[in-house]
């Protein structure tokens, strides 16, 4: 499995242009329109991961911009709608470091549009937590991260076992989001791919994800403590996800992003050796 794909510095400036290109496509639009703008996006990011040949031309930085919006309007102009057209307009007249990374900053902005979607129906919070449980759960489960991650494999049928996983009650924006990622993973695992959702809803959001494990259930009271002591902490709002792993023995384990704090009587028993090996 090769690994995600890293916008480089000509690609970043790309992508945060077109990313505030969306923003203001965006503006005041809610509903089935604004939904739809994440699905054009999705569609154009699958298509262009399937046509190589429109992707380069597309990304071909020898070109000028104005050749490059004019066959993004012509191959395209009747099969998306006019913001999601618009906004590739953006995408296609800026510099990208390869085809490949445009396709991913397609990709990007398609989430972005769904998760803006979900954010304004008062979903987020429910998107979140979804993405967060079926990356647990697909963790949990090696066969099924491999067989969601294979390039090779199925893209309908990957669909069809992640309507599976998710419940009927799972929210649309999530099914979409999902749907996307195993389509067209752009190199990550299906682990992954579900982490950086979760976390990029958490951002929406403006707040930080502690992802907590513990040798017993947390109450509701306890996960409301534990996300308040965690914001006095980090000096902003701090989601806080928890998984119950019984091999801590007792205590927490807590990582907000690169930081590891390790509270379980495991560890404890674990640093405890090291200090009578030393």
């Amino acid at each position: 499995m090769t690994t995600v794909t890293t916008l480089h510095a000509a690609s970043r400036d790309a992508f945060a242009a077109a990313a505030e290109r969306l923003r203001a496509e965006l503006d005041g639009v809610t509903g089935e329109e604004l939904a739809g703008v994440g699905e054009d996006l999705g569609a154009v990011s699958r298509l262009l991961g399937r046509e190589s040949s429109l992707r380069r031309s597309l990304a071909d930085a020898a070109s000028e911009p104005a050749h490059r919006e004019s066959l993004v309007r012509e191959v395209l102009g009747r099969k998306i709608g006019a913001r999601a057209l618009n906004v590739l307009a953006t995408v296609v007249t800026a510099r990208w470091s390869s085809p490949r990374e445009l396709v991913e900053g397609v990709s990007r902005l398609s989430w972005e549009a769904m998760l803006i979607s979900a954010e304004r129906a008062g979903r987020l919070d429910t998107v979140e937590d979804e993405l967060f449980r079926l990356g647990r759960i697909v963790a949990s489960q090696p066969d099924l991260d491999q067989l969601l991650s294979d390039p090779a494999g199925s893209a309908a049928g990957k669909v069809t076992l992640v309507r599976q996983l998710l419940t009927d009650r799972s929210d649309p924006v999530t099914l979409a989001l999902v749907e996307q990622l195993v389509s067209q993973p752009g190199g990550r695992t299906a682990v992954a791919g579900l982490e950086e959702l979760a976390a990029a809803a958490a951002k929406r959001r403006e707040r930080s994800v502690a992802h907590v494990r513990s040798a017993t259930v947390l109450s509701d009271a306890q996960e409301e403590r534990l996300a308040a002591l965690l914001s006095r902490i980090y000096s902003r709002p701090v989601a806080v996800h928890t998984e119950v792993d019984p091999t801590l023995v007792g205590g927490l384990v807590i990582q907000v992003g690169d930081e590891i704090i390790d509270g379980s009587a495991a560890g404890r028993l674990a640093a405890l050796r090291r200090q009578l090996a030393g």
